[in-house]
């Protein structure tokens, strides 16, 4: 008796997993349309200033989008049984993400070098947003980060497999959100100075 409450317990989480995600990722989306919002409005400001996205920017954007790509691998190979392919496909994924969190801090000091400033006297609206925007991405990735080594954990320790990777599959859910999150923004950055 007791057993099957468990299953059925299990069963009900398993099925509000992803739904619980979906609202989640639709309130970061508004939390997101919000602040870029701002930003439009605020160009209308006397002290804005125009200038080019740093370069580092350009980089971490290549390798968010590779480690999209070397999740949906991993989730294609768990399928298949595959766990070595999985395990090097969702350990790329991890340094690809630290990859990105490392060039998001170079472009950063390149912002910083070039003269824009996120608080104080010489800062500018337009600086204090993007600094702002962008490190409340990496707030995001981080968590992002923190789910790739669960997932990674989980799959080291053979909890998913090829029926049972709900896990893994509310990871590369996630992982994608803040992929496509970061390519609206930096493309926005880069259309809307």
């Amino acid at each position: 008796m007791g057993n099957t409450l468990e299953q059925e317990l299990k069963q009900a989480k398993r099925k509000s997993a992803k739904p619980m995600l979906w609202v989640s990722m639709i309130s970061m989306t508004m939390m997101f349309a919000g602040l870029t919002s701002a930003y439009v409005v605020s160009r209308k400001r006397s002290d804005w200033v125009s200038f080019d996205l740093p370069s580092a920017f350009y980089t971490s954007t290549a390798l968010i989008i590779l480690s999209s790509i070397t999740f949906l691998l991993a989730k294609f190979f768990i399928k298949k049984d595959n766990r070595q392919l999985t395990t090097v496909f969702l350990a790329s994924t991890l340094i690809l993400g630290i990859g990105f969190v490392f060039f998001q801090f170079e472009g950063f000091k390149e912002l910083f070098n070039s003269g824009l400033f996120f608080a104080g006297a010489k800062s500018t609206v337009k600086a204090s947003f993007i600094y702002g925007i962008v490190l409340t991405h990496l707030a995001h990735i981080a968590a992002g980060i923190i789910v790739l080594l669960v997932v990674f954990y989980n799959h080291i320790t053979k909890k998913y497999t090829p029926e049972n990777y709900l896990g893994l599959e509310l990871g590369a859910i996630f992982w994608h959100f803040v992929d496509i999150l970061w390519i609206y923004l930096f493309l926005f950055f880069y259309f809307i100075r």
